[in-house]
């Protein structure tokens, strides 16, 4: 069965989501995700679409294996959550107009609409970020995390991207460029960025973790991030996961293309998630730019490995 995860109701977003940020701590004064038991939990079982509140992506040691999967804070009590098993959801609460400046070009030209998941917490808005805090990773993992992108399905363009210095952006992935592309993350990181979308559909995120840990052995996992953006029914981005990873599987056809986002699967209901026409005023990212930028340079470094973003590359 499908739920909507939501640990509070959703409260009007569009004159909360600029005060949101400019409140916003510096990234170096970040409080951790909420401590979890000494007996790890067991990974959460059944699909779910999660439109509001925090989720982190990242891995934890499931019964000793290195896994990538979704800590979901929505849940009662937090519970992580295989890849497969949960779609992301960027209603159009999270839609806003592309400011004015070159340093924003990368997301359209000013005025362009695009769906914006931010750096800093809204309400009535998803907010994912990223982190190597599960107990035993923080505990076994000599140094660092590397996470990479390795592809992207979507109908639009895809940008992660952190604010810098004097407002200017610092990405750390952009789907349009080659991949894989990398960053590395710090261990007992948590970090929050901004989540671009330029169009509406879902997309399909492949990701990779990896880590050496204290002990000299290599830990390795792959995931896909399934995100389903504006007012499409969110369970569609199932269907097309499912697709992928069929076309992807032995004896699979040889053409391995993905589906576009059609129509919704027979019997599929709406989710009833918001799907506001009004766009947000002006943005998000400029007021607390100077907040984050030094430190979050030191929580995300990006590593030379590989084909480079665009540019250079959170708060809780």
């Amino acid at each position: 069965m499908i739920t909507i995860g939501t640990r509070r109701r959703a409260r009007p977003v569009a004159g909360a989501l600029l005060a949101a940020l400019l409140t916003a701590a510096p990234a170096a004064a970040q409080s951790p995700p909420d401590d979890e038991s000494e007996a790890a939990p067991t990974t959460g079982t059944g699909r779910v679409v999660i439109g509001d509140g925090h989720v982190d992506i990242g891995p934890r040691f499931d019964d000793g294996t290195w896994t990538v999967q979704v800590r979901d804070d929505t849940a009662e009590p937090l519970t992580w959550r295989s890849t497969d098993d949960v779609v992301l959801q960027v209603t159009d609460a999270a839609r806003v107009e592309v400011p004015e400046g070159e340093e924003f070009s990368f997301l359209g030209a000013p005025g362009a609409r695009v769906w914006l998941l931010p750096q800093a917490q809204p309400d009535g808005v998803l907010w994912p970020g990223w982190n190597s805090q599960e107990p035993e990773v923080a505990a076994r993992v000599e140094r660092e995390v590397t996470w990479q992108l390795t592809g992207v399905e979507g109908p639009g363009a895809f940008v992660l991207f952190l604010n810098g210095s004097f407002g200017t952006p610092r990405i750390l992935f952009d789907g349009r460029k080659p991949l894989p592309q990398e960053t590395g993350v710090e261990v007992r990181s948590h970090v929050h960025g901004n989540w671009a979308f330029t169009e509406p559909g879902t997309y399909l995120l492949d990701v990779r973790m990896t880590a050496t840990t204290k002990d000299g052995t290599g830990h390795e996992d792959s995931g896909t991030l399934q995100f389903s953006v504006g007012p499409q029914d969110p369970r569609k981005a199932f269907a097309a996961a499912d697709a992928a990873r069929d076309a992807d599987a032995p004896g699979a056809s040889a053409d391995g293309t993905r589906p576009d986002d059609g129509a919704a699967p027979d019997g599929a209901a709406s989710s009833g998630a918001g799907t506001d026409d009004s766009t947000a005023p002006l943005w998000w990212g400029i007021g607390a730019a100077a907040l984050v930028a030094a430190v979050a340079t030191a929580l995300v470094r990006r590593r030379a490995r590989g084909p480079r973003a665009s540019g250079d590359g959170g708060e809780r």
